[in-house]
């Protein structure tokens, strides 16, 4: 089985080019759904995790997916690149 890439801002699959987001010289992203990133930047950086989470639930709800479908997504994305918390600079 092919494994999948998955958005690392929402987990939406990213495996079909047309879903991916766009880097400022137009080229696809190779980490980002169309939904989260466009022109080499977030939609909307000012997003939270928490916000994140709320979305990812009710458009997969829309979607009619299972709830342990919705909530393995949910669990993951704490996870994903867009979500790590940098290291401090200069912490002792």
């Amino acid at each position: 089985m092919e494994s999948q890439k998955f958005c690392q801002s929402c987990t939406f699959p990213i495996d079909n080019m047309k879903d991916r987001g766009t880097e400022k010289d137009g080229s696809k992203s190779n980490m980002y759904c169309k939904y989260c990133y466009q022109n080499g930047a977030f939609t909307d950086p000012d997003m939270t995790l928490e916000r994140m989470k709320e979305i990812a639930r009710t458009e997969m709800g829309k979607q009619r997916l299972p709830d342990h479908i919705i909530q393995q997504s949910i669990n993951m994305l704490p996870g994903l690149k867009r979500w790590q918390v940098p290291p401090t600079e200069g912490k002792v």
